[in-house]
């Protein structure tokens, strides 16, 4: 393989290590469109639309919900993060199917295609030139890092496949000479801080890379390198001049830096307390690497001893992830990604290369993990087995096999890789879906209560929750509507507007003047009528278990709330008190 640094040398390129020309390279190009659509679809049927949660399965589409009918980030909608995934999301709605399946759906394509950005920056082998073994471990690695998360619209999985794909594109423009690569490289890595704060460092990272290539360094060219500068923070720009001419920038930069920082603490304190359980995989890799590079100085007469040593590399990297489990408790993630800091930079210093490109990988992990909730790379776990498997690799010399058979071999080894990923993915949803039941019990189509949801598999307890959310909305017709406090789903699913300008007030999405804007709303819907407000009174958790959801409710009944401000709503709001399921409400019909 080619060095993972800048490679400044001009080299006469190995048969088979060039893209194919003309209908070969479309047909490859076309193949590899295929298997990663038709994973995206697999995934989504069979495990993506199996379990509900009304909470942020559908957090993200509620916020595209409100984009989609104009209302501008920060102004009209709280967020403690940009809203660029609100933005990215509204082509959720364009897809003239089920919008939860469809999005569902999405969302493993774009963990697929991250997959591959990555993969690509790791082996530094073009796609195109990928063989059916590597293609397979690859997709393997896709499913390793879906492992037990939901499949929906998520800054998250929207900030990797940004970052991976940004990256791809702008080292293939560097190292190509291709500007229209390269700087739309630039404008991926620029829109990835707009999804989540903790992307910001794929930006520099961007103008890092750009900056270290010796194509932009001898000679320093500056036309060029001003409109890279300027596709770089174009993204930014328009959403930042979008806002600002709304009049809300004060108001954007309190919210986004009133929430709560996160220091990615879970990761970077690993090794505090760790048993010798949690150390002895990493001094393992570490050793698997030190072994490959004593074999590669031997060259072919050592090619045994290198297999060896990347077969117990990867025995290792497999060990961890099954013994994980995919349960964040057991810290796997955590594992793999110390394990694949370690393998890449230890081969930096041993074969002397510096590993920019690899090097993205657990960085890409360490952004993940800047998170309140998922504060752990589970979802790069593939990538970061990947990367050590690559590391151990590289420079192996070829077995003396016949091309044929060599082919066979690694399309077998490709091919059980993804049938074991596949169904270790399958059994642990099917054992427990999130925040939902195992999947016996999926008995409920949520398609029966709005097309948008068709397909959709959940609880019979859930199904009767969202049951009565739609009765309600008929039985008491308003403009608008809100489902308070955890049903941000309810406004793409059920077709409604949300008044307030949180879709979710939990204890960290309350920032800012999110409190008295929240106050002032209600106020607001006394003066104008014509609204219904729901509030739920089933504790989530009862929901993930598939416990009891009463039939009925008394009006005073005590409501779902975390900081006081949806009980300050109810109270604040003149219209009549209602009741319908397990909700109460206060509804003032047109007047």
């Amino acid at each position: 393989m080619a060095t993972t640094g800048f490679d400044t040398t001009v080299r006469v390129p190995a048969a088979g290590t060039l893209p194919p020309e003309g209908p070969r390279r479309r047909t490859r190009a076309l193949l590899h469109a295929a298997w990663i659509g038709a994973l995206a679809l697999a995934a989504g049927l069979r495990v993506g639309r199996f379990g509900f949660h009304p909470s942020d399965q559908g957090f993200i589409l509620a916020q595209s919900w409100r984009v989609l009918h104009g209302e501008i980030p920060h102004t009209d909608i709280i967020s403690a993060r940009p809203l660029g995934s609100a933005v990215l999301h509204v082509l959720d709605f364009a897809i003239p199917a089920p919008l939860f399946v469809s999005s569902s759906v999405l969302a493993m394509a774009e963990i697929s295609i991250g997959t591959v950005a990555l993969a690509v920056l790791v082996t530094r082998k073009p796609l195109l030139t990928w063989g059916p073994g590597l293609t397979a471990l690859v997709a393997a690695a896709a499913l390793l890092n879906l492992n037990s998360f939901p499949l929906m619209a998520w800054h998250t999985i929207d900030g990797i496949a940004l970052t991976a794909v940004g990256a791809w594109a702008l080292d293939s423009g560097l190292r190509s000479g291709s500007p229209l690569a390269r700087r739309a490289g630039l404008v991926l890595l620029g829109m990835a801080p707009l999804v989540k704060q903790s992307f910001a460092p794929a930006a520099v990272l961007g103008l890092a890379w750009l900056a270290m290539h010796p194509s932009t360094r001898r000679p320093v060219r500056w036309p060029r390198l001003l409109v890279d500068l300027c596709c770089l923070a174009a993204c930014g720009a328009v959403y930042a001049g979008v806002v600002t001419l709304d009049g809300g920038f004060a108001t954007m930069v309190d919210q986004l830096t009133g929430g709560l920082p996160a220091y990615a603490e879970r990761l970077l304190t690993f090794w505090d307390g760790a048993s010798i359980r949690f150390v002895w995989p990493v001094l393992a890799v570490g050793l698997a690497v030190l072994g490959v590079a004593l074999a590669r100085r031997g060259g072919d007469r050592f090619r045994v001893l290198h297999g060896v040593f990347l077969l117990a590399g990867a025995a290792v990297v497999a060990r961890v992830v099954v013994r994980g489990g995919f349960s964040a408790e057991l810290r796997w993630a955590d594992l793999l990604w110390w394990a694949a800091l370690a393998a890449v930079l230890l081969a930096g210093v041993v074969l002397h290369r510096p590993p920019w490109p690899a090097l993205l990988v657990p960085a890409l992990g360490l952004m993940i993990s800047l998170s309140w909730g998922q504060d752990t790379p589970t979802l790069l776990a593939g990538s970061l087995a990947l990367t050590v498997v690559v590391v151990l690799a590289d420079g192996m010399p070829a077995v003396p096999w016949r091309r044929r058979v060599r082919l066979v071999a690694a399309s077998a080894l490709g091919l059980a890789a993804v049938v074991a990923a596949g169904a270790f993915v399958v059994v642990k949803h099917d054992e427990r879906a999130y925040l939902d039941v195992s999947h016996d019990r999926l008995t409920e189509d949520l398609g029966t209560l709005t097309p948008a949801m068709a397909g959709v598999r959940t609880n019979p307890s859930t199904y009767a929750y969202l049951a009565q959310i739609g009765d309600c909305v008929r039985r008491f017709p308003a403009a608008e509507v809100a489902v308070l406090a955890n049903n941000p789903f309810a406004y793409p699913a059920f077709g409604l507007r949300n008044p307030f300008p949180l879709e979710w007030p939990l204890p960290l999405e309350i920032i800012a003047d999110a409190p008295q804007r929240m106050l002032d709303t209600a106020e607001r819907l006394n003066t104008r009528g014509d609204y219904l407000v729901l509030f739920q009174t089933v504790d989530p958790d009862v929901l993930a278990k598939a416990g009891p959801v009463p039939a009925t409710v008394p009006p005073d009944a005590p409501i779902i709330d975390y900081l006081g401000v949806v009980t300050g709503i109810r109270d604040a709001l003149h219209g009549q008190p209602v009741t319908c399921g397990s909700f109460v409400g206060r509804w003032e019909p047109r007047r």
